[in-house]
């Protein structure tokens, strides 16, 4: 009995100590201004900020305004860079990856769609997957949000097509998706070259509206046909295009005003084989990359350089590549920049190896190779959603 009761009152005791000191954090973090705790949580990674959520109703409030998660994000890509996902669509189950390389982490994402494509990178964290035959999906692969958007009028051109003349046919264009910065509204954008479906303008443009839950055609899309084979990118607001001209140019679609221009020439203007060359963001800035066997040239667009706004960013040797896919690769898709001087760089070949270029020692290694169907992109963690107010 003795024990028993000593027992319970060391208990009481414990639990006591325990409310006390629970009771002490509260009034602790009751005492700092308010603006001093914003400071300190929009630092936190979002797995934290989504716990400390229950932590009351204010904090709870603050950290989903839409004011902190621009902060935060901007805190987040200040100080750590930009980040990697290897997005696996294939059915087995990925297998979990973490690769640190200096300050940036290169990280195996899968998620449990139908989806068989994923747009060019990540915006504000966020990717955009989808397929031709089912709902597409924008995702937030740090908090797991995620929102369906249907199927647009496009999807019916190209089956139609189907029927008439047959797979060998066609060539799908491919799905953009940005911010309009001036609303804070996401758009998924179909632009894709008019004639091959039977319709009277140049091109066509379908622009997704989260608040509507609908599709809606442009009235005016673009003046230029474009290469559909190749992805759109997204920066700072804008979409961008090749055009299928004698002289390739750059063509952005502003996703506020939503209008298109030509921005410039490439810096390879005459292209003998349209698949050699691609478009790419590295370093948050507009990038090209031309391939003339065995050499890879990636160029970077500056807005202010004038006459010539192209710089030369590097160069690729891509005989060196032999040893490390075992043949001779036609050319490598840069993703991102990482630790500054690291260049990512990965085969659109399934299940072929993701290699690191080093761009001051100009030297080659395998970073990973996929145990399972997809590709990577660029990504910064962000408590973004495509319905945020």
């Amino acid at each position: 009995m003795l024990k028993r009761d000593r027992s319970s009152v060391v208990g009481s005791k414990r639990h006591g100590s325990s409310v006390v000191l629970k009771r002490h954090r509260s009034s602790v973090v009751e005492l700092l201004p308010h603006d001093v705790v914003e400071l300190i949580l929009e630092k936190l990674p979002v797995k934290p900020l989504l716990r400390l959520k229950s932590v009351s109703k204010r904090w709870k409030s603050t950290i989903e305004s839409h004011r902190f998660k621009e902060r935060q994000f901007i805190c987040r890509k200040q100080s750590r860079g930009i980040d990697v996902l290897f997005v696996s669509l294939g059915d087995d189950e990925a297998r979990g990856m973490r690769i640190v390389l200096g300050s940036s982490i290169v990280s195996t994402v899968r998620f449990p769609t139908s989806c068989t494509v994923f747009c060019h990178g990540s915006c504000d964290g966020l990717l955009c997957l989808y397929s031709l035959n089912d709902p597409s999906f924008v995702v937030n692969p740090a908090t797991r949000w995620h929102q369906s958007f249907p199927l647009s009028s496009y999807r019916e051109l190209i089956f139609d097509r189907l029927k008439i003349k047959g797979a060998l046919d066609i060539t799908c264009a491919k799905l953009g998706f940005g911010r309009d910065k001036v609303r804070g509204t996401y758009k998924p954008v179909w632009l894709y070259n008019s004639s091959e479906y039977g319709l009277e303008n140049i091109t066509t443009c379908e622009v997704f509206d989260f608040s509507t839950n609908a599709w809606r055609f442009l009235h005016q899309a673009s003046l230029y046909r474009i290469l559909g084979d190749h992805y759109p990118v997204y920066l700072d607001g804008s979409l961008y295009w090749f055009t299928e001209c004698e002289e390739t140019k750059v063509l952005s679609f502003d996703l506020h005003t939503e209008t298109f221009q030509v921005i410039s020439k490439t810096p390879f203007p005459h292209v003998l084989d349209p698949l050699g060359f691609t478009m790419c963001i590295l370093d948050n800035r507009l990038c090209v990359s031309e391939t003339n066997w065995p050499t890879q040239v990636i160029w970077s667009f500056d807005s202010s350089g004038g006459m010539e706004p192209w710089k030369k960013l590097c160069s690729i040797d891509l005989t060196e590549t032999i040893s490390l896919y075992g043949k001779a690769v036609s050319r490598l898709f840069p993703i991102a920049i990482l630790d500054k001087t690291k260049l990512l760089l990965h085969s659109r070949s399934y299940l072929q190896p993701a290699v690191i270029y080093d761009l001051q020692t100009k030297s080659y290694g395998v970073l990973f190779t996929p145990t399972t169907r997809g590709s990577s992109a660029f990504y910064s963690q962000s408590l973004f959603s495509a319905l945020s107010n």
